[in-house]
């Protein structure tokens, strides 16, 4: 199994080389990559501190990790060195400058050598992955020298190779871990159930984030003169099918309102397809500042600049999440924070706070353009009804916060050379 593991890989690795030309993350992937031992090398060459490293697949992982970070930095100060890694050039490009961390970095391939020489010259006393990293070489070796190694975060479903008659090498990359911090009660029965004992059910660190977002407070001025007091529906993180919808309802609704979309890809081509589908008077978030006049005309704005949805879900009534009608749905929970019902497309059910807030009510998936207008069209009419449900969106959230904490309490009692963290 351990060969068919590297099989995989290279396999992997030479697909990115084949498509890099021609593909821009894939470039990205191996640019980033290239020369990343000296580089890393530099970086830690005269740090005397432990070194906690966190390692996130891409950007909603970083996300998911982020308050964790946050935490050991507000109590710890600079007594540490945080290293933070990704895997995916989503998450690094993105936050490549975050400055809590003293270095950002790529994640190598995951092979014996370059695990080897990440361990030994990082050489962390403290390692976090998030959510769904597995990767076998870096967690042997990490675990050989001695490293606590946890997983936080993390959600497990039964079809996982980890749960599978033949899964018996995966199921031993999970002993590797000291400690492992799932969202749900059904993630750590599945691991008890595999004769993993080391586990806690500590919830999702994203909803210690969204609160902590909202508690901020920001405002976008261009979003306050587009508003204008009507009625918002905030489209965020949309995909080619959730906008054929939304552009045909706001095309054909009659009632006063007004929507925010912000596609999840901003390059010029899907922006120039989005704009050319939208038969209202729109503009364009980029071509907005100080042209207060244009914005209280137009009917939707099309935001074409990363990092500000999650203040923009503060001007809607009404959220729809996009990627339902794809791989799966985004982040709900930075507008179920501000209270808003929130509708999806139908593939949410890897998103177990989907499926709970649709148990609720007050997460709603539609499945084709007539299920989203019947359900828009009774929000919007049904004014009781939107601020019940409101009020259940942000009752769950408030409801499942904490994992922060119960994380940060467990790793300061693993690694005394941090317990500053929770006796401050």
């Amino acid at each position: 199994m351990k060969f068919l593991y590297q099989i995989s890989l290279w396999l992997y690795y030479a697909g990115i080389v084949v498509v890099s030309p021609f593909n821009h993350k894939a470039a990205l992937w191996l640019k980033g990559r290239k020369n990343w031992y000296p580089r890393l090398k530099s970086a830690l060459e005269n740090n005397q501190k432990p070194v906690i490293w966190v390692h996130c697949s891409s950007l909603g992982e970083f996300e998911q990790g982020r308050p964790v970070i946050e935490a050991i930095r507000r109590y710890s100060g600079d007594n540490v060195f945080i290293l933070l890694s990704f895997y995916s050039p989503s998450g690094y490009e993105i936050r490549k400058n975050y400055p809590l961390a003293d270095c950002v970095t790529y994640l190598p391939l995951d092979t014996p050598r370059n695990a080897k020489r990440w361990i030994d010259t990082v050489k962390p006393v403290a390692a976090l992955f998030v959510k769904y990293e597995f990767w076998f070489h870096f967690l042997q070796t990490a675990h050989k020298n001695k490293t606590r190694l946890f997983l936080i975060s993390a959600i497990f479903r039964p079809g996982q190779l980890f749960f599978r008659w033949y899964g018996t090498w995966y199921r031993n990359i999970l002993l590797r871990f000291s400690h492992i911090f799932t969202q749900d009660e059904n993630s750590a029965r599945l691991l008890s159930d595999i004769g993993i004992a080391q586990v806690s059910v500590s919830g999702d660190t994203r909803f210690d984030r969204v609160i902590q977002i909202a508690s901020e407070e920001k405002t976008l001025p261009e979003a306050g003169w587009f508003a204008d007091g009507h009625l918002i529906v905030v489209a965020g993180s949309t995909w080619e099918p959730d906008e054929a919808l939304l552009t045909r309802y706001i095309a054909e609704t009659g009632f006063p309102l007004k929507m925010i979309i912000v596609p999840h890809e901003i390059h010029t081509s899907h922006l120039t397809k989005l704009c050319k589908s939208i038969t209202v008077p729109y503009i364009l978030f980029s071509g907005s500042k100080e042209n207060e006049n244009a914005l209280r005309k137009a009917q939707v704005l099309v935001v074409d600049k990363i990092g500000l949805l999650s203040t923009l879900y503060r001007y809607g009534a009404i959220a729809y999440i996009g990627g339902g009608f794809g791989k799966g749905i985004h982040n709900i929970l930075e507008a179920a924070v501000y209270g808003r019902p929130v509708l999806f497309g139908p593939n949410y059910h890897k998103a177990l706070e989907a499926k709970e807030m649709k148990e609720l009510g007050c997460g709603i998936p539609v499945h084709s353009y007539d299920e989203l207008k019947e359900n828009m069209d009774q929000l919007i009419r049904n004014t009781s009804l939107r601020e019940k449900l409101a009020e259940a969106s942000a009752s769950y959230v408030r409801k499942n916060t904490g994992a922060t904490r119960t994380i940060l309490q467990h790793i300061a009692e693993c690694l005394p050379s941090v317990t500053t963290i929770t006796q401050r």
